[in-house]
């Protein structure tokens, strides 16, 4: 009997591997592994190019029916005159002359759209574009749009269409993995940095796609998870940073940190609230610097009077530090100093964004404010109808405010991602506006160690 090609098959995001010489050894294979229950081998859907590579190397004969999209120049062209900027030529020739795989790290307002609709056209292949939000998923529906001249495909929050283009929410992406795994040549990952999340790495796992690109401005992640990026994605190929490029491709900015006073009736009580809870922790011997400590904290808690004291001590005293009234104060006289300015006042929770609504009468937008309403509120932001709007995280990422010039964080985490995210939010070029960012600190309590935390970067330095 004639010897047989490889038969490399696609099922449920992964390879199935069949057939081939007589004696192949399928285990040299690249991600391969027995599987008993069909009698074959099978390797994630990551491994598929590689795979192809090596049955090529080796000059072994295969047939493939697992790509499910067409070899061939799909023959995107960009439809409008836009003049690349050097960086985004310089970030698309480093990423093809290093395999076409891998991550672009570039400062919010810097172009990462276009940079993906420019590796869509060089490489000219199916693509799908992966977004966290819906108002990026938007956003990327219409930008595309605009500069490819077809119908751009979308999946997520109701609509389901997939065309050769498509733009798709992580969590659709996650859901419907393995109707899309084996459709598209090349993946994009925009806010690469949600793709280590829980469940979202399955899409790259199991994803066909031998051509990727990851982009974020933050790659970085609290819990390490950016060492997942090389098998995912691709390493780091190129980067810059908001200091690199601002002036010239961003707006000129200053960011200040403004520590503020607690009164005596607000140390007092921050200082019980603190020992409080300190003293519960340290007599159960929790420790913070402990990757398990916050659980543990949490599951302590739980089992008593005094556990469930300690709980309701820390998260007072975290209010005090959040909520300060030296902070109002402050914030009266910032949004006095710049007055007729577009305003974003970031908080760390939605109490406080309504808080402030309703105390002055600005808009509030959080997970809760609608899609309709969110874009009035943004709409009107820009053309200067309204002139503050506050927010907890919601405006983090994703949102292109370019009219705003002034950040006033009241309160956040301690992670550089998101104090470099917010920065972002003003950063991008608007006529000759001047951009400035206040962090309100209350001085003398666990938020100035936070802040220390979210500054290590170079951006703040």
């Amino acid at each position: 009997m004639a010897d047989l090609p490889v038969s490399l098959t696609y099922d449920r995001g992964t390879v199935l591997l069949a057939d081939g010489p007589e004696g192949f050894d399928f285990s040299a294979l690249p991600g391969a592994l027995f599987d008993g229950r069909t009698g074959t081998h099978r390797a994630q859907g990551r491994h598929y190019r590689a795979i192809v590579e090596h049955l090529v190397r080796e000059k072994i004969p295969y047939a493939d029916t697992a790509r499910g999209w067409e070899n061939k120049d799909a023959g995107w062209t960009l439809k409008v005159d836009w003049k690349p900027h050097w960086y985004q030529t310089e970030a698309l020739n480093t990423w093809v002359k290093t395999g076409r795989r891998g991550l672009c790290v570039l400062p919010t307002g810097t172009g990462k759209t276009f940079l993906g609709a420019l590796v869509i056209q060089k490489v000219s292949r199916p693509a799908l574009v992966v977004v966290p939000t819906l108002d990026l998923l938007r956003q990327w529906v219409g930008q595309l749009t605009d500069f490819f001249g077809v119908e751009i495909g979308a999946v997520g929050g109701g609509d389901y269409f997939f065309h050769p283009i498509t733009a798709i929410t992580y969590d659709s992406a996650r859901i419907h993995v393995e109707r899309w795994a084996n459709k598209f040549g090349l993946v994009i990952y925009d806010e690469v940095h949600h793709l280590p999340g829980p469940g979202y790495s399955e899409t790259a796992i199991a994803s066909l796609a031998p051509f990727r690109l990851g982009l974020s401005a933050t790659p970085e992640r609290a819990d390490g998870g950016e060492s997942v990026y090389p098998e995912l994605v691709g390493p780091i190929v190129y980067r810059r940073e908001i200091t690199e490029l601002s002036g010239d491709f961003l707006a000129e900015y200053r960011a200040t940190r403004v520590l503020v006073d607690l009164t005596p009736e607000e140390e007092e009580e921050y200082r019980s609230c603190r020992e409080a809870y300190r003293q519960f922790v340290a007599a159960r011997g929790i420790s913070f610097a402990q990757a398990n400590g916050w659980q543990r904290f949490i599951f302590e808690a739980s089992r008593s009077a005094e556990g469930r004291d300690a709980m309701r001590a820390y998260r007072r005293q975290k209010e005090i530090e959040r909520t300060a009234s030296g902070k109002f104060r402050m914030f009266e006289e910032l949004m006095a100093k710049h007055a007729g300015e577009r305003i974003i006042v970031f908080t760390a929770d939605n109490a406080t964004v309504y808080r402030i609504a309703r105390r002055y009468l600005v808009p509030p937008i959080t997970h809760q404010t609608k899609v309709k309403e969110r874009k009035q509120i943004l709409e009107r932001i820009h053309s200067g109808e309204y002139t503050v709007v506050v927010t907890s995280q919601v405006l983090n990422e994703g949102v292109d405010v370019p009219a705003a010039s002034v950040g006033i964080v009241i309160s956040g985490t301690g992670t550089t991602r998101e104090n470099v995210q917010r920065l972002g939010r003003i950063l991008r070029k608007y006529k000759d506006k001047q951009a400035v960012l206040y962090e309100l600190v209350a001085r003398g309590t666990a938020e100035e160690f936070t802040s220390e935390r979210r500054r290590q970067h170079g951006a703040f330095q």
